[in-house]
């Protein structure tokens, strides 16, 4: 089973893209974020044609995530619990071919210190709250899309010019680990532990992506049940040579049956 996270950047602007993405790489599931557009703005028609069922959390012209699967879906929550007050669309869980699966738009946090970064320490405590009450399930779980960190200074291409961002501050990452240490497994470090320059994230700016000064931000974490059947996981780089690419790009691993 292949299980697929990409952030999109505007399912509207992406579409072409990300039609020929699900034909050629196929994954059985696919977890899209920022979809930047409310559910009835998005493409069922285009991408069930193609085979997948769809579950999706919008908003307007910001955030948004989906679940994609060629196999039926039971939608279990389009909100992360732990805050009746957050309308911003960035969780949707899902039970589908014997995996629960979670479509994670994780808050950017910048410019930190502040509040939005105050704001994206706080869901991540509320998610770590969660994937500690999905381990209790004692199943397959797979908590996958952008979660706008670094683990490690070797996730980023300049550790120095981004010592101060969001994305690699110290509680950013702390949090990050609270979740590893209740017991899920990071797919792509685990297999891939020395590999160097992994990114799934280029800026459109200052040449990022034609100097590949990336970043890793894009994560897919598997509980036990889910790791004890990871075969593979792999970086995607080819849809962000496209034009008009997200700048992300998308992010797999394969679970045996």
């Amino acid at each position: 089973m292949k299980i697929a996270t990409w952030n999109v950047n505007s399912i509207k602007a992406r579409l072409p893209n990300v039609l020929e993405w699900l034909k050629d790489a196929a994954p059985d599931i696919a977890l899209l974020q920022e979809l930047k557009t409310v559910e009835d703005g998005f493409p069922f028609m285009e991408i069930e044609e193609l085979g997948y069922n769809c579950a999706v959390a919008g908003q307007k012209s910001y955030n948004g995530v989906a679940v994609l699967s060629k196999h039926p879906l039971d939608v279990e929550t389009k909100v992360l619990p732990g805050d009746d007050s957050d309308e911003q669309a960035r969780y949707l869980e899902a039970f589908t071919n014997g995996v629960r699966v979670a479509s994670i738009y994780l808050p950017n946090g910048n410019p930190a210190p502040g509040d939005k970064f105050d704001y994206k320490l706080a869901w991540m405590g509320r998610l770590v709250d969660h994937a500690r009450e999905l381990l209790a399930l004692d199943e397959a779980v797979v908590l996958g899309g952008d979660y706008n960190v670094c683990p490690t200074d070797a996730d980023v291409c300049d550790p120095a010019g981004w010592a101060d961002d969001a994305l690699c501050r110290p509680q950013s990452r702390a949090r990050f680990r609270e979740v590893l240490w209740l017991g899920y497994t990071e797919a792509y470090r685990i297999l891939h532990p020395d590999t160097q320059r992994a990114w799934t994230f280029w800026d459109y700016q200052g040449g990022a992506w034609q100097n590949d000064n990336g970043v890793r931000i894009d994560h897919l974490l598997l509980s036990p049940h889910a790791a004890d059947r990871l075969v593979a996981c792999k970086i995607d780089r080819e849809p962000r040579g496209k034009p008009r690419a997200s700048d992300h790009t998308p992010i797999w691993c394969e679970l045996s049956p």
